[in-house]
């Protein structure tokens, strides 16, 4: 996944799922979608107080203070990484030296919670301003965005990384 936008969703939507199943977070896509004006990180970055009130209102997404106000501040943490990089896609495939990692797990092994990439991205997000994420949210952002193929061998998926 190479586009700002899709990448901020998926922070977003990632620092929102610690405490529930993922399920949940996607059936709240939508709402998140509408709630975060398609998830563009300039509007959410202008969002005040007033509008982190409603958001707490708003029912279709996960009404957590702090989940949203980082979701806000994040957005203006990731503005700035935009400006110095010149993209946040830019800036976070360095990480893995701009192509996927591709694991080689078996069906029944247990996959990583986190890795030496996942650790370096949540340790210079934090240093960057960022919240809602630590290595275990970086790694699963990483999964999700397609910057690490865990696919099992076994799988029909493994072989395209989708």
């Amino acid at each position: 996944m190479h586009k700002d936008r899709v990448l901020f969703e998926f922070l977003i939507l990632e620092g929102a799922q610690p405490g529930l199943s993922w399920d949940t977070i996607l059936r709240k896509r939508e709402n998140y979608r509408a709630a975060f004006d398609g998830f563009d990180p300039a509007k959410v970055a202008r969002y005040d107080r007033r509008k982190a009130q409603a958001l707490l209102k708003n029912e279709g997404i996960v009404r957590n203070r702090l989940k949203v106000d980082s979701a806000i501040g994040n957005a203006k943490a990731f503005l700035a990484v935009q400006k110095e990089f010149g993209s946040f896609d830019k800036y976070v495939w360095q990480f893995v030296g701009g192509k996927p990692r591709k694991n080689s797990w078996r069906l029944g092994g247990k996959l990583p919670a986190t890795t030496a990439e996942s650790d370096a991205i949540s340790k210079d997000l934090k240093k960057r301003g960022f919240r809602f994420v630590g290595s275990t949210i970086c790694y699963a952002f990483m999964q999700a965005t397609g910057m690490v193929n865990d696919h099992a061998v076994e799988c029909f998926r493994y072989s395209n990384g989708v």
